[in-house]
């Protein structure tokens, strides 16, 4: 069974978050947690909350937490927020702000 968590709307790039959830996608979930706690890229403390939260959801549902693996771990893009940023002699730039959807999902390791 899979146990899965979501963070919708964060204020990152997907681009700067796919590198942490490759970092993490089908590893044990101890092992998962030790890599985002020490990593220094500023994505890997939103996906550790998600992948705590997915933990916790599957502890409520009183599943094996030692036979657990990150099996899936996504970062899908969200809507842009624009805002202009005025410019010299009149002109204007778009400033994008890009969010994106966060997703991880458990399941049991297989014997």
């Amino acid at each position: 069974m899979a146990y899965r968590a979501s963070h919708q709307y964060a204020r990152i790039s997907p681009r700067k978050v796919g590198l942490v959830m490759e970092m993490i996608r089908g590893m044990p979930l101890e092992d998962a947690l030790k890599v985002l706690d020490f990593s220094p890229l500023r994505g890997a403390k939103l996906v550790a909350k998600v992948v705590r939260s997915a933990m916790a959801n599957a502890d409520e549902q009183e599943a094996d937490l030692e036979q657990l693996y990150v099996s899936e771990a996504r970062a899908d893009q969200g809507p842009v927020l624009k805002r202009v940023w005025p410019r010299s002699r009149g002109s204007a730039d778009m400033l994008r702000r890009p969010t994106c959807h966060l997703v991880v999902e458990l399941e049991q390791a297989k014997e």
